[in-house]
């Protein structure tokens, strides 16, 4: 047969190649961002419960009413901005097909896309498949900020949407109320929708708070913010996400949502919708993972890599300059395959593949695996 790709040069995922290299290797994976430690028993007893109920079979295209009201109810007490439920809040497989939903609703022939790497690997693959134009712009360490001056230079009259991360993967930075206001300017101004990556909203450090475009009346009207109950809540298996936006562009996000999943896993959507009715099983996320980020950072002292600053998320960047001349991609196959240690390099998140020396360790396990980790990392 005669196949034209659309994504020529696009291979098997860097996660996908590096848990297998460290399942080869007998390595520990922390190449790969999931959670080691256990679910709630409560919440899993919960999807029982349902499903011993027998709310097995489909549900509605846009989310079972029960948890897009559980969640309406969580934004406004986090945002203080009400959210019509019927309307704004979508039910996704996950935060990657509401992300893809909205850029195929969204995107067409020639839009283009302003996009900050490094960057998760779905987003410039789901532009150009809806025949979208990625325009890159690069994040330099050690603070990974945005020069809203070169984005003002990329914007043209074919801009249609700006995308943001924010705790940002892989580098744990946060965007500011400055870079939120700057944002929403620029929005205004060029008439440009925002695509906002929240997914580790609730996974934020340093007591800073999370600036979602759900805070800013002005923005939150030409933004879609997307969330994830898999991060939220250590089950990243289950897919479960969401997208939240004003009703104009909800309405066309569950056009292309119906006919990419149509609807999520029932007893799985009411099972959250009553553990969300409890505050307590998620306002402590930030400190629960800031104490994992503090102890793989104890594990590692004497290490000759350099953690990089990071502010949220659940991976610490770790720099190797000084140590190796080796390439970032190089690094990671000589640790994964010589010390049984898994990270991902940095440069994978690039457009360009620039390489800053850079490896992304998860730190979402338990402590006998950061143990672990961590004397290696003291070994090098």
């Amino acid at each position: 047969m005669n196949i034209k790709s659309r994504l020529p040069e696009v291979g098997t995922s860097i996660f996908t190649v590096m848990s297998r290299m460290a399942l080869e290797h007998s390595a520990i994976n922390l190449s790969q961002g999931f959670p080691d430690f256990p679910v709630s028993e409560k919440l899993i007893d919960l999807i029982h419960q349902k499903m011993k109920e027998g709310n097995n079979q489909y549900a509605p295209m846009a989310g079972t009413p029960m948890l897009r009201k559980a969640i309406a109810e969580v934004i406004e007490k986090t945002y203080q901005r009400p959210t019509d439920f019927e309307t704004e809040i979508t039910i996704t497989a996950g935060g990657t097909e509401a992300i893809f939903a909205t850029i195929a609703a969204i995107i067409g022939s020639g839009d283009e896309v302003i996009l900050f790497d490094p960057a998760y690997d779905s987003y410039d693959p789901a532009i150009r498949l809806n025949g979208g134009v990625p325009i890159h712009l690069n994040l330099l360490p050690p603070d990974f900020a945005i020069d809203w001056n070169a984005v003002k230079s990329k914007i043209t009259s074919r801009t249609r949407m700006i995308l943001i991360n924010t705790p940002h993967n892989p580098t744990g930075a946060v965007l500011s109320e400055s870079d939120m206001r700057i944002l929403e300017t620029l929005a205004i101004e060029h008439d440009l929708i925002v695509l906002s990556d929240e997914v580790y909203e609730r996974i934020i450090f340093e007591n800073k708070k999370h600036e979602s475009v759900l805070s800013y009346p002005l923005l939150k009207e030409r933004s879609i913010a997307v969330f994830s109950f898999g991060k939220t809540f250590h089950a990243t298996g289950w897919k479960v996400g969401y997208a939240v936006a004003s009703e104009p562009l909800t309405k066309e996000i569950r056009k292309a949502h119906q006919f990419i999943t149509f609807s999520v896993n029932t007893p799985v959507q009411l099972a959250l919708a009553e553990y969300l009715g409890d505050p307590e099983n998620y306002l402590h996320l930030g400190k629960f993972y800031q104490q994992k980020r503090d102890f793989f950072l104890s594990e590692i002292k004497g290490s000759s890599l350099k953690p990089l600053p990071c502010f949220g998320s659940y991976f610490q960047l770790l720099s190797y300059e000084g140590v190796s001349k080796k390439s970032d991609a190089e690094m990671t196959e000589w640790m994964t395959k010589e010390m049984k240690l898994a990270p991902i390099p940095v440069s994978a998140f690039y457009k360009d593949k620039s390489d800053h020396q850079l490896l992304r360790f998860c730190f979402a396990k338990g402590e006998d695996t950061l143990q672990k980790s961590g004397k290696i990392l003291k070994n090098i």
